[in-house]
């Protein structure tokens, strides 16, 4: 519900704030004293249009700022800056955002009904969403075939094309892969192994020499093995050059391993131009691979899989599309099935909905009115139109056209009275209008009644309608010289007594006047 609402510089009020409560909060106030512009400011806090116009004269902008809190404790805070001149701004607890984004995120935490607000019934979509409520119509189960639909023909729609292209694209994929596959990759590091081969292959004979000279120094009869072999001839039998003699015979020995192991690598290593050769004519078919399809051959392998993937899905399109069509018909005749059952249910309900509104209508004082429900010829009935006569004799015309602001707004109550709402602050602007005496006080009831369910605030001028009321707030304007300011104020006991007796006799210090309202507050039990 919305629990704090501030507003600055529009039209005629200045500042004013005010905490507002559960229940059924009335607005009153002498006419002219700025009643509506709350309305307004509450419509600019659901993304309604920001008119300078409104902006108070002589303020540079105006601002209006509302927190709204839900059942479970959530809550956002939404700003609008009007200024007198240039484009308004909009902030979504606290951060900037568009009015469109105001209106996703508070739009359908409030609801307006009047002469200046929003008008929910004028539009097909809510009253459609009333009537299936009412109903408890099944329309989950059309939404979801109409769902699946549509991902259906976005699939037939990547499977059209033309037929030439597709065909060509086949035959390029075709000897894509095909070449790949001709070459038989190994694995992704084939090229790193086959590059160090073709580098000891390449070198062989140079390695050859090498292992021959080093053989050459270190055997026993090299200068190398020599060498350690007189060290050890003279060192030995000396005592204090023991350790370092067995040293030497390790030396010695590890002389003698790696002679042996530098002679088998030798003989491994033994010039072969034709191995070479495979091995570069294989390098050299990987090389333009990846000249083509990736740096690297792990590119290559998964540009292959990606193409034979797509050279499936184009060979198998015929089968696929045809299997999709017929899909898509079944699902076309599910939905028809769907659309005529859920257009009977409407059908059926429509009269039964007219009926029960028209029966609240009748204590709202709307006592001649008559209201039906008409749904679409076209199934599912989605065109929703609510057609009224407020006075025998007059023809069915749509809401739009035979009611007025005041009988549109109490259609609205009768409604929710039956139906319900599904916004958390249903405002009501002057749904009183043109009414008075019993039938004031049964508007008043109704929308006590509905206060139960939801936070309602009402702009009424009748004393019987703010007396049912589980608050009231004044609002108050004032002139001192050429300053108008307009103030929200928050009424106790006494001071609901005092203005119930301005509203009833326009005396509020009148004793019969307040006796009057103390007497009408009573009997509402305030």
């Amino acid at each position: 519900m919305l629990h704090e609402l501030v507003v600055r510089n529009l039209g005629v009020i200045e500042h004013a704030e005010i905490v507002l409560g559960p229940g059924l909060t009335a607005l009153t106030g002498e006419t002219g004293a700025g009643k509506t512009l709350i309305t307004e400011a509450i419509s600019l806090l659901m993304g309604g249009r920001a008119d300078p116009a409104l902006v108070r004269t002589g303020a540079d902008e105006a601002v209006v700022e509302g927190r709204f809190v839900d059942s479970d404790g959530e809550e956002i805070t939404v700003r609008r800056v009007i200024p007198a001149n240039g484009r308004s701004r909009a902030y979504l607890n606290g951060s900037m955002a568009t009015a469109t984004g105001v209106a996703e995120a508070a739009g359908e935490r409030v609801e307006i009904h009047g002469q200046h607000g929003q008008q929910a019934l004028l539009r097909s979509e809510a009253r459609r969403r009333a009537l299936d409520e009412y109903g408890a119509h099944d329309t989950l189960t059309l939404q979801q075939i109409r769902a699946d639909i549509r991902v259906l023909v976005h699939e037939l729609e990547s499977l059209g094309g033309d037929e030439f292209e597709r065909a060509r694209e086949i035959e390029l994929l075709e000897f894509q892969v095909s070449e790949i596959a001709a070459v038989g990759i190994v694995d992704a590091g084939e090229d790193e192994r086959l590059a160090a081969q073709e580098l000891l292959l390449g070198d062989a004979t140079a390695h050859g020499e090498a292992a021959e000279r080093a053989i050459e120094l270190l055997s026993a009869d090299g200068k190398v093995g020599s060498a350690v072999a007189e060290a050890l001839l003279a060192l030995r039998d000396r005592a204090p050059f023991a350790a370092e003699s067995e040293r030497l015979y390790a030396v010695q020995a590890e002389l003698v391993d790696v002679v042996d192991s530098l002679r088998s690598v030798d003989e491994a290593l033994a010039d072969d131009p034709e191995s070479l050769a495979e091995l570069q004519r294989r390098r050299e078919q990987l090389t333009g691979l990846r000249r083509k399809y990736g740096p690297d051959l792990a590119a290559v392998l998964a540009f292959c899989s990606t193409a034979q993937d797509k050279l499936e899905t184009l060979q198998n399109h015929a089968e696929r599309a045809a299997a999709v069509a017929a899909e898509l018909a079944d699902l076309r005749d599910a939905e028809a099935a769907a659309a005529a059952e859920l257009a009977a249910a409407r059908r059926s309900t429509a009269p039964k909905l007219s009926k029960a509104i028209v029966k609240e209508l009748r204590r709202l004082a709307l006592p001649k009115a008559d209201l039906e429900l008409q749904i679409g010829e076209v199934d599912p009935g989605d065109d929703v139109e609510l057609c009224v006569a407020m006075n025998p004799g007059a023809p069915m015309l749509p809401l739009a056209k035979a009611a007025s602001g005041g009988e549109l707004s109490r259609v609205m109550l009768a409604l929710q009275l039956v139906v319900g709402s599904t916004a958390a602050t249903v405002i009501y602007d002057e749904v009183d209008a043109g009414v008075g005496g019993e039938a004031a006080t049964e508007i008043g009831k109704a929308l006590a009644g509905v206060g139960k369910k939801h936070q309602v605030l009402v702009v009424t001028h009748l004393p019987q309608v703010a007396a049912c009321a589980d608050r009231q707030v004044n609002i108050v304007k004032t002139i001192k010289g050429s300053t108008t300011r307009t103030e929200l104020i928050e009424l106790d006991d006494d001071g609901r007594v005092v203005e119930l007796a301005r509203m009833l006799s326009g005396s509020p210090d009148s004793d019969n006047a307040r006796a009057h309202a103390a007497e009408l507050l009573g009997s509402q039990g305030s």
